[in-house]
């Protein structure tokens, strides 16, 4: 008797397993998204701190960047190889020490070094945590459950913005120190969990350990209460096309589109999130500024993760990260039509609301494109991708934002409905289809 991974995880549904999986990988998640977002919110102080400018400043985040750029392309791949657990382990520890040691950084030279090293972990720990995650789900619950670890996104960026106002209330002139020390607490938390996680049943599968992958799947059904697997049964992974790289054959064109989709979403959401908070927290829109506003715009990324989560259910991958992307757009140009400051406001919620929304649609999209044996090198690949968008943002802004911030926003705006028109290309909808 043959069994797939997927009619097994169906068996036992998602439940203990699954929340105490999603508990663990949120967690480095939140710690990845303050590393990540700190960048925007720590440049003024850094700047203040080394007697620099902001652009100076933000050169944190460049390094930072291709360190993820890095980080993406080489464990994405070695994922692949050699295993999801060792991966997610080795990284999740260097993230932890790299960002810790950045809070100790004498001079702003060997924080740069430090920024780098941190950007290679957590560009390491972004794709391989979502295939791991995606491996562990049934498909019935798949697309809403990545979407619900993409929201913990939202919970590090309100953390950042809430640590970088209370220092900034507090009066600290370093309040970059206290950022990096905040994001660098739930990765320390993180290594230890990420002990108790096993390693991929598909992936060991796929390596040929047909007893590892049923003691994996014993393990969850156990967990879940569920019965046991039949003792005839006989764990396979299902038929698929047989492709040796992600650009052979058929593979060619869904990459090269989804890498786009990526570097597009990424160059905008980088864009706009490293550049805001900079400049809510000094000259503002008018009323629109501070620290105060930058927590507001964090608490309206939850409401977009939570319609992605239904949306990819109810309506599908494919379409909701459509709409979400045209979403965005709007609320971008609505930005630089905005004829008064309540205008500006509206808009900026709606930016965040949507941009993230958009982010969870993408990452419960990618990995179910891929099969087993590309997973982690095709979300690697794309997470690259989404760095070099964030790598290209601090180059190519600062010439547009010479020119005024509004048309900035337009760029993004004009990105974003090319994102649109390239998803609209991929003619393929993943929803309750089984990963290979």
């Amino acid at each position: 008797m043959k069994m797939t991974i997927d009619e097994a995880l169906t068996q036992g549904g998602a439940g203990k397993f699954q929340r105490k999986l999603l508990g663990i990988f949120g967690l480095v998640w939140a710690a990845d998204a303050m590393q990540v977002i700190a960048v925007g919110f720590s440049a003024a102080s850094i700047a203040a701190s080394f007697g620099l400018t902001v652009p100076q400043a933000l050169q944190t985040g460049t390094l930072f960047f291709l360190g993820m750029f890095i980080g993406a392309t080489l464990f994405g791949r070695l994922a692949d190889r050699y295993g999801r657990r060792r991966v997610l382990i080795l990284t999740v520890a260097c993230d932890a020490i790299f960002g810790l040691l950045s809070v100790f950084a004498p001079s702003f030279g060997v924080l740069l070094g430090l920024r780098f090293l941190t950007g290679v972990a957590v560009g390491g720990t972004l794709p391989v945590d979502y295939a791991m995650m995606a491996e562990f789900l049934p498909p019935r619950n798949r697309g809403r459950w990545l979407v619900w670890l993409e929201g913990f996104w939202a919970v590090g960026t309100i953390i950042v913005a809430l640590t970088a106002w209370l220092a900034a209330s507090a009066g600290s002139t370093e309040a970059w120190r206290w950022i990096f020390a905040v994001a660098a607490v739930p990765a320390l938390i993180g290594i230890w969990l990420r002990l108790w996680v096993p390693e991929s049943p598909m992936f060991l599968l796929k390596s040929g350990d047909e007893p590892g992958a049923r003691k994996v799947v014993a393990q969850v059904l156990q967990n879940n209460d569920a019965p046991p697997l039949p003792a005839e049964a006989r764990l396979v992974l299902p038929q698929v096309t047989r492709t040796d790289g992600l650009f052979d054959g058929a593979m060619r064109g869904l990459t090269i589109a989804v890498l786009a989709l990526w570097f597009l979403v990424s160059l905008s959401y980088y864009g706009v999130f490293t550049w805001l908070p900079p400049r809510l927290a000094t000259d503002g829109f008018g009323f629109v500024r501070g620290y105060g506003f930058l927590v507001i715009l964090a608490l309206a990324q939850i409401p977009g993760y939570a319609l992605a989560a239904h949306g990819v259910e109810r309506w599908g991958r494919r379409p909701t990260l459509i709409g979400f992307l045209l979403l965005s757009a709007c609320a971008c140009l609505l930005f630089t039509l905005a004829p008064s400051p309540t205008v500006i406001a509206i808009s900026l919620i709606l930016m965040s609301f949507a941009l993230l929304g958009t982010w969870g649609a993408l990452y419960a999209f990618t990995p179910e494109l891929y099969p087993t044996h590309l997973r982690g090198t095709g979300m690697g690949m794309a997470s690259a991708f989404a760095r070099l968008g964030g790598l290209c943002a601090p180059f190519i802004l600062p010439a547009i934002v010479a020119q005024g911030f509004g048309l900035t926003i337009g760029l993004f705006a004009a990105l974003l409905f090319l994102a649109a028109l390239v998803a609209v290309t991929i003619r393929v909808e993943t929803r309750d289809r089984p990963i290979g």
